[in-house]
């Protein structure tokens, strides 16, 4: 069982991509509480990817969260939800996004595999200890 509102505002994820390796990351609560709250309760995720302009990989997780700390500026590495397509993004090189986006964590180690991430591979999201 997850402790969803205690002192931890750090959650550690891996990241499972099929045919290329794995990646790490962690969730900061602080960024945007609400949703990552609503991540970590429908972790695991498995998704099929989508990449857009060849900077990012987003894929839909089902949580249908709104606006939270809404950003338009990410930088490379960083982990965002996108309320207008209900998805999880990880921009793995310099780009603006589509629209506003909940910035929800970083990659930790792995980042340049979603440069290999082709349309449809499947991704695994789960909690490590």
């Amino acid at each position: 069982m997850i402790k969803l509102s205690g002192e931890l505002s750090r959650f550690r994820i891996r990241f499972i991509i099929e045919g290329v390796g794995e990646a790490e990351g962690e969730l900061n609560r602080l960024k945007a509480p609400m949703t990552v709250e609503a991540i970590l309760r429908v972790l695991p995720i498995t998704s099929n990817a989508s990449v857009w302009r060849g900077k990012e990989v987003y894929f839909p997780i089902g949580i249908k969260r709104g606006a939270e700390k809404a950003k338009k500026e990410i930088e490379v590495g960083e982990i965002a939800y996108w309320p207008m397509g209900d998805s999880l993004c990880i921009f793995h090189d310099k780009i603006k996004p589509y629209s506003e986006v909940n910035l929800v964590g970083r990659i930790t180690r792995g980042l340049e595999l979603f440069r290999q991430v082709k349309q449809g591979t499947r991704i695994r999201v789960e909690l490590t200890e």
